[in-house]
């Protein structure tokens, strides 16, 4: 029954070209009518040949001139269907694939970052080209040549009773032997085969997983380790595979041997049939024509059989990805946002992920137009976190986050994050080139718009350098530029997008000290009249933020200037002295303790 929905689903997907599909249904009905009168009229023929000794010479022809025009018909009828069928179903079935494939690719884009954590990037883009390709194979190879098999079985097959009963038992009960068959072989091979499917999935996620690190591969000398480990899984697909594919290969070879068997059987019998006087030759010659034909079409039909049974796993994949549903959806009507002001509150804000422990709880706070706000912490205190919540990653559990007093569970994702800019601790370009990265934060800039965002962004310099200027590619996460261009880059992407608020998520923490300060001056030209969230473990970055928030295990524990949380000498003071510490040097440190310095050496400032 699974099987049947599975297969009743990809058809339905055919919905928007369901007109298409009716005309291919009809013209297959018609062509199933048409083949299954060729072999009526063939034996219609040789019955007036046969009674040509008791005919005139004149009515012996004018019958098998009438019977052979009207075969003709029949003949030149059947090839437009088949023209007909071949064309509406290749463009159907091309159409619709890169119709799924669009879908599918749409759905997961929009699909929260919870998902995309949980799975890989390579297993989905392999989930995407294996389910589509698989979705083409169904819908051609049913429409064009299947279908009429199936017509003629259902329901022209049960016709022939009327033609002569005995020999058309024989017929059917061919047909119920092959589906018994078939049913069998589903049973024994569907489970196999998943795990082929799944052992691919793993394949293709691993080798992504490899290619996308093959700095760390090479560098700790891994590629022996991860050849094994891709050969393992590909012995295990092997091992899987070999007796699914020999189930089919029986069947084959038993659909071959069921030719000749019936053959001769409907000759036996027919023989029989005809010294008693219950079958004409003309009706002989009819059924072993129907013998050949309808053995053609079992054989095309258990290998479409098979081809669904093998493909089943993976068109699962694909719609198990499809049927996945976000965990923060938008509300039916939810209002779409202008431009806002940038005024973000916080209220008594609680999140945990499904099923674990909570991260945030009670965190309260209000980031009015244009101020700057410094979140402080130890690695999972929940810096992080309580951004992602502000751009709808996750929704809290307990309390509400308003932008511009709008909760933003009641606005549209896209106005939300169109108001919010983030600038990431790593760049992340996009293989394409610098001016296709730029526009990624607004798509109707004009050059003159890229070159005053990349000059604010201390970036126009270095791309004018570069050999192409701003088409120049940039490579795989933009690996031909440093980490301070691509930094910079991020920010004038940032500065296109003009967004009223602003996220910079150690957005230096990765630089040296040089590129630093040159990131730093574009960052302030970025900050400039934007509500701007800073995320930092360095210190000496938000000593300028007009309030600092202190995490500690997912609450706000400090709040103040970079003068009063100091003064406080409390949980910040204590991150601060850690860090002094840290930068000093030995003799510094004695310097510090009240240590006599050795001469010419000074302690450092402070940071």
């Amino acid at each position: 029954m699974e099987f049947v929905k599975l297969y009743t689903r990809v058809l339905g997907m055919l919905g928007p070209d369901r007109r298409v599909a009716a005309g291919l249904t009809l013209a297959n009905v018609v062509m199933a009518a048409l083949q299954f009168l060729e072999p009526v009229l063939f034996g219609r023929v040789i019955d007036v040949l046969t009674r040509a000794e008791r005919l005139e010479r004149a009515e012996v022809w004018t019958q098998a001139l009438e019977l052979l025009a009207l075969w003709s018909s029949v003949g030149l009828s059947a090839i437009g269907a088949n023209v007909a069928i071949a064309l509406m179903a290749d463009r159907m079935a091309h159409r619709n694939r890169l119709t799924a494939m669009a879908a599918f690719f749409q759905h997961v884009l929009a699909l929260p970052l919870s998902f995309h954590g949980d799975i890989q990037s390579g297993r989905l883009m392999k989930v995407m080209l294996v389910g589509s390709d698989n979705l083409f194979g169904q819908w051609l190879g049913f429409f064009r040549e299947h279908l009429s098999t199936f017509v003629a079985a259902v329901v022209l097959l049960p016709l022939t009773l009327v033609l002569n009963w005995r020999l058309s038992l024989l017929l059917i009960g061919l047909v119920v032997m092959f589906a018994v068959l078939t049913a069998i072989v589903i049973r024994k091979t569907e489970a196999a085969q998943g795990q082929v499917t799944r052992f691919h999935s793993q394949l293709a996620g691993n080798a992504q997983d490899a290619l996308s690190n093959v700095v760390v591969v090479q560098s700790f000398t891994r590629m022996a380790s991860e050849m094994a480990n891709f050969r393992h899984i590909v012995q295990q697909v092997l091992d899987r595979q070999f007796p699914v594919l020999n189930w089919w290969a029986v069947v084959s070879v038993l659909t071959r041997a069921a030719s000749t068997i019936t053959t001769i059987a409907i000759f036996m019998l027919g023989t029989l049939l005809h010294l008693d006087g219950f079958a004409t030759v003309g009706e002989i010659v009819s059924f072993m024509g129907f013998a050949g034909l309808l053995i053609g079409k079992l054989e095309g039909a258990v290998s479409f059989v098979a081809a669904l049974v093998l493909h089943a796993p993976s068109l699962r994949e694909f719609f198990e990805v499809m049927d996945a549903r976000s965990t923060v959806p938008e509300k039916p009507g939810a209002l779409a946002l202008a431009r806002t002001s940038g005024d973000v509150l916080f209220d008594n804000v609680g999140f945990g992920y499904p099923h674990g422990p909570k991260i945030l709880a009670e965190v309260s706070f209000h980031a009015p137009p244009g101020k700057t706000v410094a979140l402080v912490g130890q690695t999972g205190a929940g810096k992080s976190t309580a951004m992602a919540l502000l751009q709808r990653l996750w929704d809290p559990v307990e309390g509400r986050i308003t932008l511009d007093g709008h909760d933003v569970r009641d606005v549209t994702l896209d106005s939300l994050r169109k108001n919010i800019g983030v600038v990431f601790q790593e760049s992340m370009l996009f293989n394409r080139t610098i001016r296709d990265n730029l526009l990624v934060g607004k798509p109707d800039a004009t050059q003159e718009e890229l070159e005053r965002a990349c000059r604010m962004a201390e970036a126009h310099d270095f791309i004018t350098r570069q050999q192409n200027g701003y088409d120049t590619m940039v490579g795989e996460r933009g690996a031909s530029l440093s980490g301070g261009q691509r930094q910079r880059l991020a920010i004038a992407r940032a500065l296109l997008k003009d967004p009223p608020v602003l996220i910079l998520d150690e957005a230096t923490s990765a630089l040296d000290a040089a590129t630093e300060a040159r990131v730093s001056k574009a960052l302030k030209a970025l900050m400039e009249g934007r509500t701007t969230f800073i995320i930092a473990h360095r210190l000496s970055t938000v000593k300028d933020a007009d309030e600092i928030l202190v995490f500690d295990a997912g609450r706000i524990v400090e709040r103040g200037t970079f003068e009063q949380l100091v003064r406080l000498d409390g949980r910040f003071a204590e991150l601060v002295k850690t860090q002094l510490t840290t930068a000093l040097t030995p003799v510094a440190v004695a310097v510090a303790a009240g240590a006599p310095a050795a001469a010419g050496v000074a302690p450092p400032a402070a940071p």
